[in-house]
């Protein structure tokens, strides 16, 4: 097949410290355009504004409830415990034991309805995702990688999750917190307040240092995990070619040492991504020691209690704790807003051109079909430029078996490409019937195109349902008279349950010719006025191509059909062979017409049967 190559591109792994380490360890790396990332994601919530604002409401609720805890502390020991009221002691502790279970208790709400919120918003944003991958061009997915794709669907959005379902509560809370914190201080002493903040700048600069550190650590784990990945991926695809020359040994010792790497840079990452919390921790006991020193010495003076002292100290160990949260989140927010500029790149994608509203059906009973195709002086690339089809014409009957011949990357599956509109030519005209396809509706063109290709696309589903992807609406009869068509009602009746036997992931339990049949039982449910055979018969042995030969044979009675094949020998009784080279028709004429030119074609088959009577 022609089109365009792609690189692959190995998917990261990600894991998890714990409690108190970043949560996010995989590819750490910022959005191009945060701000208008940020905007987007937030635009997600937009349905879902009452539940936000009673989030919003509960996080400002608890806050306020932990900054109310070491306020009665200090009021107890100045108040109560300085004056010996058993009572008055009592009822503060009841005070700042409902204090703090009251904020525990909001937490817990606000957490549940940010996750239910944040849920609903990623089960909108996959599901956008998802459709909108259904809708754009063959191009694209030639551009774009399956596993790229995938973990567009998968790692990106559960990034996303991570940091909308688990951490904007905290990032709040947080941030609301270390401000409510500054404002009780400065209310409750200023001078006490701008001395114990002065160990801030020192705390914000050490985790900068080790943030900065850690991204560049985890960048070369994400890409020495990647080439881990890699190499894993090669190994367990390629076992039989390893086991057949015998390389167990060199591709063990190829993942050592690439596993080796990994370890390297792990040590790397972590050990900076762990440096952060014994820093924060240093730093918050340096504030303890500033309050208690300062506070002490000022309390001798007369100038400050005890308790206020107590209440700052307090104040001081519940500002490095959300400090030491934010540096934490830092990575998981970055990576969250990088994974959605990614969605939304996709999102934005062009979809395939829309049918123009004057567009020409093809249902049943408004149009019937006759399956004459003509291409008049097409040229297409697949890159603007860099033609791959040059001022191709060609035509065919109603009826007619067409041959496409070639040597690989000729141009042959690009002229079918061209036939189902999976691309839009550059020049000239395409006709159905004397109707240009570009005024079709093209999926009433699809359905009159049945495709039966090398490698047959099967579902992890029962048989029946594989056959009936043909036509959904089909029947249980008209699916078994299909496979009966197409000679594969035997082998299914073998099975363990028949036609309601389940399948394996790309029916990997079945032969390649078994495969090949329902391939053929799904196009004859189709009943397309087109048939379209891609090398349907080449990856299977001479006595099951015979076989599939005589189902397409069947298939094809009476329908206009294209066939893609390097056995020539498939091809004798073909009304007309074109001969593909360059992307151009070189030569054009029946098998045995061209034989007679002993030209271009005549050399393909020599090569093909050299030794043979011809």
């Amino acid at each position: 097949m022609n089109q365009r190559p792609a690189n692959d591109h190995a998917d990261g792994a990600r894991a998890a410290l714990g409690p108190r380490g970043p949560r996010f360890l995989g590819k750490i790396e910022k959005a191009r355009d945060p701000r208008r990332t940020l905007l987007r994601l937030l635009e997600e919530f937009k349905p879902f504004r009452a539940r936000m604002t009673l989030v919003l409401v509960c996080i400002v609720a608890y806050s306020l409830l932990g900054l109310a805890g070491p306020w009665l502390m200090g009021r107890a020991i100045d108040t109560f415990i300085a004056n010996r009221d058993a009572a008055g002691l009592a009822g503060a502790a009841l005070l700042m034991a409902a204090a703090y279970l009251g904020s525990n208790a909001l937490t817990a709400v606000a957490n549940w309805l940010m996750a239910d919120v944040s849920q609903h918003a990623l089960l909108n944003l996959r599901e956008r995702l998802f459709r909108r991958l259904q809708v754009l061009p063959i191009a694209f997915f030639d551009r774009n990688p399956a596993g790229e794709l995938m973990s567009r669907l998968t790692n990106d959005i559960d990034a996303i999750n991570q940091a909308v379902s688990q951490n904007v509560t905290a990032l709040l809370s947080s941030l609301l917190s270390m401000i409510g914190i500054v404002v009780a201080m400065f209310i409750l002493d200023a001078w006490l307040a701008i001395a114990s903040l002065l160990v801030v700048p020192i705390m914000l600069w050490f985790a900068n240092f080790v943030a900065t550190y850690t991204r560049r650590g985890f960048r070369d784990l994400q890409k020495r995990l990647g080439e881990l990945n890699a190499v894993m991926e090669e190994a367990i695809s390629g076992q039989k070619v390893i086991k057949a020359f015998g390389r167990e040994a060199s591709v063990t010792e190829r993942f050592r040492e690439h596993n080796e790497h990994v370890y390297r840079a792990g040590v790397y990452a972590n050990s900076y991504a762990l440096l952060l919390m014994p820093l924060t921790a240093v730093l918050g006991n340096l504030f303890v020691i500033v309050l208690a020193g300062l506070g002490g010495w000022l309390a001798l003076r007369g100038l400050v209690s005890v308790g206020l002292i107590a209440t700052f100290i307090n104040y001081g160990q519940n500002f490095v704790g959300p400090l030491r949260q934010l540096s934490n989140l830092y990575n998981t927010l970055q990576a969250a807003l990088a994974g959605a500029e990614r969605v939304y790149e996709t999102l934005d994608t062009a979809a395939e051109i829309a049918d123009p509203p004057e567009a020409i059906a093809l249902t049943a009973g408004t149009r019937a079909v006759r399956g004459a195709v003509r291409f008049d002086h097409v040229t297409f690339g697949y890159t603007p430029g860099r033609p791959v089809i040059k001022d191709v014409s060609l035509e065919a009957a109603p009826g007619q078996i067409v041959a496409l011949v070639g040597p690989t990357g000729a141009g042959k599956t690009t002229i079918i490409n061209l036939l189902t509109r999976f691309y839009e030519i550059e020049a000239g005209t395409i006709t159905l019937d004397g109707v240009d396809i570009r005024n079709l509706r093209k999926d009433d063109l699809r359905r009159q195109l049945g495709l039966v290709l090398q490698d047959t696309t099967l579902f992890a589903t029962t048989v029946m349902e594989n056959i009936r992807y043909g036509r959904l609406e089909a029947s249980d009869a008209e699916v078994i008279a299909a496979a009966t068509l197409a000679d594969a009602d035997p082998f299914i009746r073998q099975l363990p349950q028949g036609y309601e036997t389940p399948l394996s992931e790309r029916g990997s339990n079945l032969s390649q010719g078994q495969r090949q049949l329902l391939a053929i039982a799904r196009a004859a449910l189709a009943n397309p006025a087109l048939l379209i055979l891609d090398e349907a018969t080449s990856s299977v042995d001479t006595r099951t191509e015979a076989r599939i030969q005589r189902a397409l044979l069947r298939l094809m009675a009476g329908r206009t059909s294209f066939v893609i094949a390097h056995r020539l020998s498939t091809i004798r009784d073909a009304d007309q062979v074109l001969v593909i080279d360059g992307g151009s028709i070189v030569e054009q004429g029946t098998h045995q017409s061209l034989l007679d030119q002993r030209g271009f074609y005549y050399r393909l088959y020599v090569s093909q049967f050299k030794g043979q009577a011809i």
